[in-house]
């Protein structure tokens, strides 16, 4: 999975239960607990999901998903707050939540409702460094575009990507090919170190991994 979520929640120990359960699931998650640092990080990076806890220092999540909004910021977010008013959770909803979660509650009911939301349209995505891979369509895209490749780039690209950090026997990557040999193989891999940037090593007498994207 590839959902990036980004975590504002001022109850370390809440904080914390909620950042491991997440990561456990495959989820990537930024965990800040003041309002100030969530708007730095929604500058710095693009995420998929906003959690936001109301009563937070420097600015509370009401007021800082409205800012976020008037920004022309759409990413799904979600409150989870001890505040049960009726006025705090239309005002929620008016903010552009997709849902309002009242404390205290079992994280797993968080999970819940964001696999509920997410699961079908995240299950075939991989995250690789500022990349992001379709499984099922074997596209690779980066700020939201398509990198161009050609369909011999294409195979070997879903080979790397899907055994991240392993070593490829070279025969594996040799199979990607219509005319199989080690010059074409060689000139395949460099085409796609160009396309992508992505850190391809040869692994002498072996094969070759994909380190790091």
């Amino acid at each position: 999975m590839s959902l990036k979520i980004l975590l504002l929640e001022d109850d370390e120990l809440l904080g914390e239960t909620i950042e491991d359960m997440l990561k456990s699931e495959g989820y990537e998650v930024v965990w800040v607990t003041r309002g100030n640092d969530a708007i730095d990080m929604t500058y710095e990076e693009k995420f998929d999901l906003y959690i936001f806890d109301i009563g937070v220092p420097d600015i509370d999540g009401l007021e800082l998903l409205e800012s976020l909004r008037e920004a022309d910021d759409t990413t799904p977010a979600i409150y989870i707050s001890a505040r049960v008013d009726i006025d705090s959770i239309a005002k929620g909803f008016e903010n552009g939540a997709y849902d309002y979660i009242k404390k205290p509650f079992f994280p797993e009911e968080l999970l819940v409702r964001i696999r509920a939301r997410f699961n079908n349209k995240k299950i075939n995505l991989l995250q690789c460094g500022e990349y992001t891979y379709d499984l099922s369509k074997k596209i690779l895209y980066k700020d939201n575009e398509v990198v161009s490749m050609g369909e011999v780039q294409r195979e070997v690209l879903h080979l790397f990507i899907t055994n991240r950090g392993r070593v490829l026997d070279k025969n594996q990557l040799l199979e990607c090919l219509s005319q199989p040999s080690d010059a074409a193989l060689r000139v395949a891999i460099n085409k796609l170190k160009h396309a992508t940037e992505f850190k391809l090593k040869n692994v002498r007498g072996v094969g070759y991994i994909l380190e790091e994207c």
